[in-house]
């Protein structure tokens, strides 16, 4: 090999920063590179989003649980905290409250059977709501599950190629020093590298998220029960 190409071909190798390792990158290196670090920021965006909300909801949900349960009479509580929503468990008190209001006016001369189906009706419009709500929250986690499973791979991928490249170069130049193979084993390494950094945090998140989320789930459950019984005794009393 000419002694001035192989002087430039060391100089390059030399440079092993990021940025660098990336202008030196097959143009497939490069698309997997930029699809890893896309991913990656949006998954951050879809974290800090999440968490946020998630957290927020979560503390409104105690302090609404702790004003439900200090308070004499549900209407009373709905005079108190307005007439919309702004988290779920508000949505489903509303969605309650509509078939409660109900029960003041002509229910007394009403049979068994139909309090009880009109008890069954509540006790589903709550789970239509809370099921809605919980579906809404889920929005992101679907892209963080995908990033997770596949950012690895999608990293090996750009591994594999990098190290085809080593390998092609040592067959052109017919030369097996480290200033060839370098860089290729390089920008390999690299792609291997940001595979887990966009995929570690997703999988994390994604756990943490979907806990955070059958807490509140449970929440949800308990406080439907709680307002079931306090409209069946309305009623059947």
């Amino acid at each position: 090999m000419d002694e001035s190409v192989e002087k430039k071909i060391l100089e390059e190798s030399t440079d092993f920063s990021i940025f660098s390792l990336f202008l030196q990158a097959d143009i497939v290196v490069k698309i997997v590179i930029l699809i890893l670090l896309l991913s990656s920021i949006w998954s951050w965006t879809i974290i800090f989003s999440k968490y946020t909300n998630l957290k927020s909801i979560l503390m409104e949900t105690e302090d609404f649980e702790e004003k439900f349960y200090s308070s004499e009479t549900l209407s009373k509580l709905s005079k108190r905290i307005g007439g919309q929503p702004t988290h779920p468990m508000e949505a489903v008190f509303f969605a309650a409250m509509v078939y409660f209001d109900r029960i003041k006016t002509g229910f007394s001369n009403k049979n068994f059977d139909f309090k009880k189906s009109f008890c069954e009706n509540v006790k589903k419009e709550m789970e239509i709501v809370i099921n809605k709500e919980l579906t809404g929250l889920e929005n992101g986690l679907n892209f963080l599950a995908s990033v997770g499973s596949t950012a690895p791979f999608i990293g090996l991928f750009g591994t594999v190629w990098g190290i085809m490249n080593s390998f092609t170069a040592i067959g052109i130049s017919q030369n097996t020093s480290l200033a060839v193979v370098a860089p290729g084993i390089a920008e390999a390494l690299f792609a291997t590298a940001l595979g887990l950094v966009a995929a570690i945090p997703a999988v994390l998140f994604f756990n943490k998220f979907n806990n955070m989320l059958e807490i509140l789930n449970n929440k949800l459950d308990v406080f439907s029960d709680e307002i079931l019984v306090i409209i069946s005794k309305e009623i059947f009393r």
